[in-house]
């Protein structure tokens, strides 16, 4: 069932938002040469206790998962796409990482990712990073009162099949509020012109994965979350909570 919010309660989504982003900032003000992944989780945690909010991630057990997500962020690094969990990891100069990060805060939630590079960045690296926010803005873009799904998906896809990278099958967007994962589903691919119709209120998490080596397979690590690319190749994955408002897309987990 998909919930149409009140202009209240995204200004309400919105602070949760805000957490997320603070929470974001500072685990990439914290990652450095030598970090380890378990302290990136631990600057989060940090801003979340700062903000009185609490993670929509910690404990969060989906069907597919064999244990409960046991951090704030999900934290993946080089050829892992998405729900990496953080460990004992030492973060490497030209290591590509990627954090997701949610926050509930007074009963509604936000949801966001970056990804970056540590230390001297891989022109490769660089030019996916650049690659997955242009297909993050499209999507935004399209989250227009009269559109559908479809119409975001498309835009998603487009910008990942110009730039020769593949999207994990299965895996996407979703709608949120006061749950972190609400209706509808978001594909990372789709047809213009079909899909849940968009109205005003309707808040969206987009969140283009993209992998370097072109192909849509992925391979799960035996912890369960992790999602690898099958060949080895870098993956990126930005996200940010949008809200469909009649003058247009209100983007809610900036700073």
């Amino acid at each position: 069932m998909v919930e149409i919010k009140t202009d209240a309660a995204l200004d309400a989504m919105r602070e949760a938002g805000r957490v997320v982003a603070q929470a974001l900032a500072a685990v990439r003000a914290a990652a450095a040469v030598g970090v380890r992944l378990t302290e990136l989780d631990e600057a989060a945690r940090e801003v979340l206790a700062k903000a009185g909010a609490s993670s929509p991630f910690l404990g969060y057990r989906p069907s597919f998962a064999p244990v409960p997500f046991p951090a704030v962020i999900c934290a993946s690094v080089n050829d892992a796409v998405v729900h990496g969990i953080p460990n004992d990891y030492r973060l490497r100069d030209g290591d590509l990482v990627s954090i997701d990060c949610g926050a509930e805060l007074d009963g509604w939630t936000g949801d966001a990712a970056t990804s970056f590079t540590v230390g001297t960045p891989r022109p490769e690296d660089t030019a996916l990073i650049e690659a997955t926010q242009r297909a993050l803005d499209a999507g935004i873009a399209a989250a227009v009162v009269g559109h559908r799904i479809g119409d975001i998906s498309h835009a998603v896809g487009e910008v990942a099949r110009a730039a020769g990278c593949g999207m994990p099958a299965d895996f996407g967007g979703h709608g949120i509020g006061r749950r972190m994962h609400e209706d509808p589903h978001v594909p990372g691919r789709g047809r213009p012109g079909r899909g849940y119709p968009l109205r005003h209120g309707l808040a969206l998490a987009i969140e283009p994965m993209l992998m370097s080596g072109g192909r849509d397979a992925y391979v799960t690590d035996p912890d369960g979350w992790t999602l690898r690319t099958v060949d080895g190749s870098r993956a990126a994955h930005i996200e940010h909570t949008v809200a469909v408002t009649e003058s247009g897309p209100r983007v809610l987990t900036l700073l």
